[in-house]
């Protein structure tokens, strides 16, 4: 058997591969052990107990980006977490530690290294964090969700998709998947989602475009996540939920997107060849923007600017393009057609290959 602890978390685009990986683990190594490290105020502190792995936490820790009364207490408090692990790894006789980026990533990193064990890196978003380069370094193996991704030796193995989305790629039908959410199954369908964290932007935009998509029989599931102060709509024909837990099931439902462009939601439109409207997160450094670029150029997806997503562009540009049903074919080809669908395997054989011949499966 072996051991693995999977580092990181914060928002989905951290928590999700994780999990992914976890799934795959479970299924392909039942008797191996999966532990999962995060911090309590992270996403994973919900959906990895959600999804009966176990949860080990260290404090919160974001890098110091100035000179300050925190960054003088960073670096005691960092190597604190780095010995908290440390003693996780021993004792749990942890083989190998596997990192998505995010606060627990990079004092988990430094600790398998000063434990002599191999590590794994995944980097979801194009361009790479600061976990991410901090680590890449002296790891034992690279994997990256997209081919522009800069760190060194990497190995682009694409996104790991959770089991239940794998299972339903070519599988799940519009109409079967609308009815299965309560939606109208003859309708066209049109899915918005702003992350996890909400979107104020597209939230108000789609909401004040209420009557213009009611004209034109469109009906929206809007997945609001944990946005608050919501727009007002008068629309008949918009369903809203804070969080989806099938997701799968939303995706296959719907005929077109609007979303920001975090790399899980940006890879697993592409997998199921759902064409989408990207509007990257302002906010960073730019990522959303590059994530979503090889779709983009592809043909599978538009990108607007968050600036420029407003009613008058749901009116002007999304409604025609829904409405567009040749259009929305060769935008779904397109994505399909550049989207690796086996991210899951990948970073699993990735994974399996820094290990010891005799640790590499309990088959």
């Amino acid at each position: 058997m072996t051991n693995y602890l999977l580092a990181g978390g914060g928002t989905a685009g951290h928590v999700n591969p994780l999990l992914a990986l976890a799934e795959h683990i479970r299924s392909e190594e039942p008797k191996s052990s999966v532990v999962a490290l995060g911090t309590a105020e992270g996403l994973e502190a919900r959906l990895v107990p959600l999804r009966n792995f176990e949860l080990q936490t260290i404090e919160r820790l974001p890098f110091p980006r100035r000179l300050n009364g925190y960054a003088l207490k960073f670096a005691p408090k960092f190597l604190k977490a780095v010995e908290q692990i440390r003693e996780l790894i021993r004792s749990r006789q942890i083989d190998v530690v596997v990192g998505f980026g995010g606060y627990a990533s990079a004092p988990a990193y430094l600790a398998a290294r000063r434990e002599k064990i191999p590590y794994v890196i995944h980097e979801a978003n194009a361009l790479p964090g600061l976990a991410n380069r901090f680590g890449a370094r002296n790891a034992a193996a690279v994997a990256t969700t997209f081919e522009s991704t800069k760190l060194p030796g990497a190995t682009v193995t694409g996104m790991p998709l959770r089991p239940e989305l794998e299972s339903a790629l070519g599988v799940l039908s519009k109409a079967d998947s609308r009815l299965q959410l309560g939606l109208n199954p003859a309708l066209t369908t049109l899915l918005v989602t702003g992350g996890s964290l909400g979107a104020k932007r597209i939230n108000d935009g789609v909401a004040k475009a209420g009557d213009a998509l009611d004209a034109a029989g469109i009906q929206l599931l809007h997945i609001i996540g944990g946005a608050s102060d919501l727009e007002e709509s008068t629309s008949k024909l918009m369903t809203r939920i804070r969080y989806c837990d099938r997701m799968e099931l939303a995706i296959a439902a719907a005929d077109l997107a609007v979303a920001r462009s975090g790399a899980s939601t940006v890879c697993e439109f592409g997998a199921f060849g759902l064409p989408a409207v990207f509007v990257p997160y302002p906010v960073g450094n730019g990522e959303q923007r590059f994530n979503a670029e090889p779709l983009v150029a592809a043909g599978g997806a538009i990108l607007v600017d968050d600036s420029n997503f407003t009613a008058e562009f749901v009116r002007d540009q999304v409604i025609p393009l829904i409405s567009n049903t040749k259009r929305l074919k060769l935008m779904a080809t397109a994505a399909k057609k550049i989207s690796i669908v086996n991210g899951t395997e990948n970073l699993f054989e990735l994974t399996r290959s820094v290990l010891p011949v005799n640790r590499r499966s309990d088959k």
